[in-house]
């Protein structure tokens, strides 16, 4: 017989034992009591002492669900228990699971990011370490009474507004300060987010040498650069491609924040710039660089360390596949400004806009272009969208100009239509809605009887641009109307207006601005829906003609009749 075997048979053998003696207290209840199995179970049954009258010791079977003192169910020795200390339970180690990309924190390992559906993205963190740092440093600690309340008029008094700010000079430094409000402010933390490659570290290298050349205070000005993922001969070869020269521009390579910080504050720079925020780390924080612990005390760290010393620290950050800013969202909580750098793929176009700022206004927008020597500012940005302006033909039919806003900034976009008679009924739209596409187009064959049914429509809007503001759907209808109808729009005519569903023009926001910048680049006719044009009536525009019109039906008979 198996000792397998043995054991459950006398694991049954005595679960029916104890249950007839609960029932006959008579039944023996030992082992000796039955020969046929004393021989096999009697001399490996430990037994147990029990107290009563008749002091009889009876031997007792262990089982895994009733495992004997000191054993875990198969008879092994229990190990000892190391979590009790003092009688008192340590805790256990919390651990979170953080997605590489976009920062989420869950509970739970699920396989798969559930905020940006990322494999393989995600990073056990634990929660159990300290998450303090160290006080040793006395840009990071703060006494009892180092600062108390001051009145509103102290804290103004003897500050000169107009020249607080840290001025940045020339067309593109004008285009920097615009964003940011009028130049950096002392003792900020601004923090510039982008897709990689569209030019993060070149803008921040630019502003650090225009700081350090060209200082407002009229003596040299000490920039320290640090950079986290590149050498000091990498920037320095960047440098000199950008014919970059400063010798007041210091280079250093490090990670350790407090490294970073107690080798800058020496040189009493007048701004210091870190690139990048996700790869330096605080000794004494859990987490590897790039966490969002890391990423949150190391930000916190900074701010701690500009407010302190009234430097001014610049940071870099990275993005997600999403578009997002790597780490926790708390990062943009903490910074006083947040710049986003954005470009096509193909374009060499680069616009700065502001997503947060304590100091100014997030409607501005800077407007770069990227070349060898680095970023210029673009003098004109409103016509940059513009292709070159050729006499009529009957090849430019289809082709419609739109005025649009983007923060501040107006600009003036081409929207290409064409409409192919004879071939598949099919709609194709790049850089617009389709679904705004597809209501323009209804209404179009409902309000003015265009018989578009049996047309291939496609639609481009020049440049690679999204248009997404309404301004732009007459525009749109225009260029289809165009193109079917076959009639070439005169080059010097704009369009601005919002289609409804009756056809109706309705007027957007900010016309007035909207035709002025019109005025300015030499058109001659501007297309606006009748409200609008009460409201303009009495402003002059440099001699260019505002008509107004109520519906499409008018538009058409307005801009497609024969000169």
């Amino acid at each position: 017989m198996q000792v397998s075997d043995m054991r459950a048979l006398r694991l049954i053998f005595y679960t029916k034992t104890q249950r007839l003696q609960r029932l006959n207290p008579s039944i023996p209840n030992s082992l000796s009591s039955f020969p046929q199995f004393s021989r096999h179970f009697l001399h490996s049954t430990p037994s147990l002492h029990h107290s009563n009258s008749t002091a009889e010791t009876a031997p007792r079977a262990w089982s895994i669900y009733d495992p004997a003192p000191g054993t875990d169910g198969n008879g092994n020795a229990k190990k000892p228990n190391l979590d009790i200390v003092g009688n008192k339970k340590k805790a256990k180690a919390r651990f979170s699971w953080v997605c590489a990309d976009c920062g989420h924190s869950d509970g739970q390992w699920w396989g798969t990011c559930r905020e940006c559906n990322a494999v393989g993205t995600l990073k056990r963190f634990s929660e159990g370490g300290s998450a303090e740092v160290s006080e040793g440093k006395t840009w990071l600690s703060r006494k009892a009474g180092e600062s108390r309340p001051m009145r509103l008029t102290d804290v103004n008094r003897g500050i000169n507004q107009l020249n607080w700010r840290i001025p940045l000079h020339g067309p593109f430094g004008n285009e920097v300060s615009r964003v940011l409000g009028g130049g950096i402010v002392p003792g900020s933390l601004v923090l510039v987010g982008g897709d990689p490659g569209v030019g993060k570290s070149t803008l921040l290298l630019q502003i650090a040498a225009m700081i350090a050349e060209r200082n407002d205070l009229g003596q040299p000005a000490p920039v320290v650069y640090v950079s986290g993922e590149e050498s000091v001969e990498q920037i320095g070869n960047r440098a000199d491609r950008l014919s970059i020269g400063a010798d007041e521009l210091f280079l250093y390579s490090n990670t350790e924040i407090e490294d970073i910080l107690g080798k800058s504050q020496p040189l009493s720079p007048r701004v210091i710039i870190v690139d990048s925020i996700q790869t330096v780390y605080l000794e004494g924080v859990a987490g590897s660089a790039g966490g969002p612990a890391q990423v949150k005390e190391c930000t916190s760290a900074l701010l701690r360390f500009a407010k302190k010393t009234n430097i001014p620290i610049l940071l870099i950050g990275h993005v997600t596949k999403s578009g997002d800013l790597a780490g926790p969202h708390v990062l943009e909580h903490i910074v006083d400004v947040v710049l986003y750098m954005e470009g096509e793929k193909y374009s060499s176009y680069r616009l700065l806009r502001s997503l947060k700022n304590r100091f100014g206004s997030t409607d501005e927008l800077g407007v770069f272009e990227m070349s060898q020597s680095g970023l210029q500012a673009v003098s004109n940005p409103s016509e940059m969208f513009l292709s070159d302006q050729y006499s009529d033909s009957e090849y430019l039919a289809g082709l419609a100009v739109a005025v649009i806003m983007d923060g501040s900034r107006t600009f003036l976009i081409e929207v290409q239509a064409l409409c192919a008679s004879g071939s598949i009924a099919s709609r194709q739209v790049n850089g617009i809605q389709a679904s705004r596409a597809d209501m323009i187009i209804s209404v179009l064959m409902k309000q003015t009887g265009l018989k578009l049914q049996e047309n291939a429509i496609f639609l481009n809007v020049v440049s690679g641009v999204k248009l997404s503001e309404t301004a732009g759907d007459l525009a749109v209808a225009a260029a289809i109307c165009s193109s079917f109808l076959e009639f070439p729009i005169p080059n010097n005519i704009a369009f601005i207006g919002e289609v409804g569903l009756g056809g109706e023009l309705r007027t957007v926001p900010r016309m007035e601005k909207r035709v002025n910048t019109v005025a300015k680049l030499g058109y001659k006719m501007c297309i606006v829906p009748t409200s609008a044009e009460k409201s303009l009536g009495s402003h002059g525009f440099e001699g260019m003609e505002i008509i107004g019109c109520r519906n499409l039906k008018e538009v058409i008979n307005t801009v497609f009749r024969a000169h």
